[in-house]
């Protein structure tokens, strides 16, 4: 993790694509009644080894989010949902209007015998762009931030420690606008959302902004790769 802010030079490469189609648009195609349905606040997942650790990250769209840390060794389960705002059990269509206050984030339960925060950091500035403002892409809105919220104090300490380093190298030309705050409720996400890229890789928005992500994550941690 020592060599990241020196090694996202490279990476912007990685999110300097220009998307055309956006989540909520291509969400408009969904079911009405599902869009509508409200998601109660579900606990973290916790094990009874001492091992076992959650990260709550917002990187735009949680889809794409979603599906690259699900190739992660050492992620147990990824959840796609809302976070960081005032509304109680918010359902989709009020999170995509930017009512809410909420960001669109994955909930991460890790391994931490595999998988260190630290890398998990690595792979969340690696992968999106933060230094944009409530934007990724062609994804418009507050839910779309970049946002860490951390579970303990050694999570924000990290997450400073990182965003500090990263706007001091030099890695990005603007500085970056990521968000550290403490979690909140975490509400997942309605069914339809949960492992999307995988069961709807032919959809326009999964071929044509997740997929070529995935691609390029895939390129750059192939070491960390689940087998």
């Amino acid at each position: 993790m020592n060599t990241l802010a020196k090694n996202l030079k490279i990476a912007t490469t990685f999110i300097s694509a220009v998307f055309f189609i956006s989540a909520c648009a291509q969400n408009n195609q969904s079911d009405t009644k599902n869009m509508e349905t409200k998601n109660e606040s579900v606990k973290p997942i916790t094990g009874s080894g001492a091992n076992i650790d959650t990260a709550t990250l917002g990187a735009g769209c949680f889809w794409c989010v979603e599906a690259v840390f699900q190739r992660l060794e050492g992620v147990l389960t990824v959840e796609s949902g809302y976070s960081g705002g005032t509304v109680k059990n918010p359902a989709y269509r009020e999170v995509c209007n930017g009512t809410t206050g909420h960001a669109e984030v994955a909930r991460i339960t890790y391994d931490k015998s595999k998988l260190s925060f630290d890398e998990l950091l690595e792979v969340f500035w690696k992968t999106h762009d933060p230094t944009t403002l409530n934007y990724q892409g062609n994804d418009h809105g507050t839910q779309y931030r970049s946002v860490v919220f951390y579970h303990n104090e050694e999570q924000k300490k990290l997450a400073e420690k990182y965003k500090t380093e990263i706007n001091a190298s030099g890695a990005y030309p603007n500085p970056i606008v990521t968000e550290i705050s403490p979690a909140k409720e975490f509400y997942k996400a309605e069914d339809y959302h949960q492992n999307y890229f995988n069961q709807n890789g032919q959809e326009q928005y999964c071929k044509y902004v997740i997929q070529p992500k995935v691609e390029k994550f895939e390129k750059i941690f192939k070491s960390k790769m689940k087998k």
